[in-house]
């Protein structure tokens, strides 16, 4: 006869209560059972020590006879050291399937998207402020260019009025010398009549 270490349930609706039981493998889940070999509360907190309450000198006994625990039951004698359970690896099952992988590629795409976005607003805002820094200048620089060459204009201008008052000074008022050679030229002249 095929025996197992299983859990059989108890408790009311939503109030499970599990004993652990060897019986029959063929015996029905809460069914005739051989021994009832401890109990697993999981209303109770994970740390209480009354979670799990199993006999392990017993549970000794019947995995040596030959009983077979069901997976959940294998868990439970391995934290309690009576069987340590062989990690089982299945790296096909922790693979998300295609439909979530197409959602991390998307999200991952959008990601990448608005990270680009935000590169291209901050290199476009950089290449502003750079424009308007170069705007700035170069309006300085013409402002400049442009007083310089008021003044320039200022400069010549009254460069030329000096010029002009003088030659007309000079024009108004005749020297003395001038005065005397006007009038050796005047004497000079004969008078016709």
């Amino acid at each position: 006869m095929a025996v197992s270490i299983r859990l059989s349930r108890g408790g009311s609706k939503k109030r499970p209560y599990y004993r652990i039981v060897v019986a029959d493998a063929r015996a029905p889940r809460d069914g005739q059972f051989i021994e009832k070999i401890g109990t697993y509360n999981p209303l109770l907190a994970k740390d209480d020590e009354k979670r799990i309450v199993l006999d392990t000198e017993r549970a000794g006994y019947w995995l040596g006879v030959g009983a077979q625990p069901t997976d959940r039951v294998a868990r439970f004698l391995d934290v309690k050291g009576v069987r340590e359970r062989a990690a089982r690896n299945n790296p096909n099952k922790g693979k998300p399937g295609e439909k979530a992988v197409e959602r991390v590629e998307e999200r991952q795409k959008k990601l990448d998207d608005a990270e680009a976005a935000k590169v291209a607003a901050a290199a476009a805002e950089e290449e502003a402020k750079v424009a308007a820094a170069a705007a700035a200048e170069e309006a300085k620089a013409t402002a400049a260019a442009e007083a310089a060459e008021a003044a320039a204009a200022a400069s010549q201008a009254e460069t030329e009025a000096v010029v002009a008052s003088e030659v007309e000074a000079a024009t108004e008022t005749p020297t003395p010398e001038a005065e005397a050679v006007a009038e050796a030229t005047s004497e000079e002249t004969p008078a016709n009549g």
